[in-house]
């Protein structure tokens, strides 16, 4: 289904949780896709670069998927679809030890189930 590959990741600033502007356009965008598709589950996951302890990540990436989470909830969609699931640092996006690497990392991910 094309919609599928129109979620965009949203992306995080170092050690936060809160939605960036960009982040905030990228989660209005998947939730318009998601609203047209209701019967959907969708799965979200949070995930941190690798500064910080696991346990800390483990806690941030999961405050991240929540944070997605609750801004689809607060759009007008049934949070019943949603599960979250944070990774910590253990599935990075992009390979490498700075800033470059970190900023990709530093992410939730919409999968569509």
């Amino acid at each position: 289904m094309a919609a599928r590959g129109q979620i965009q990741v949203v992306y995080f600033d170092y050690d936060k949780s809160n939605l960036r502007p960009d982040a905030r356009d990228a989660s209005t965008t998947n939730a318009g896709i998601l609203q047209q598709y209701p019967d959907w589950r969708v799965l979200i996951e949070g995930h941190c670069d690798e500064r910080g302890t696991e346990e800390y990540n483990l806690a941030l990436g999961e405050r991240r998927a929540n944070t997605v989470r609750d801004f689809y909830v607060n759009y007008g969609l049934d949070q019943g679809r949603f599960n979250t699931i944070s990774y910590g640092e253990s599935r990075p996006a992009a390979p490498g030890h700075d800033e470059q690497a970190w900023a990709q990392n530093r992410r939730a991910v919409t999968v569509i189930q």
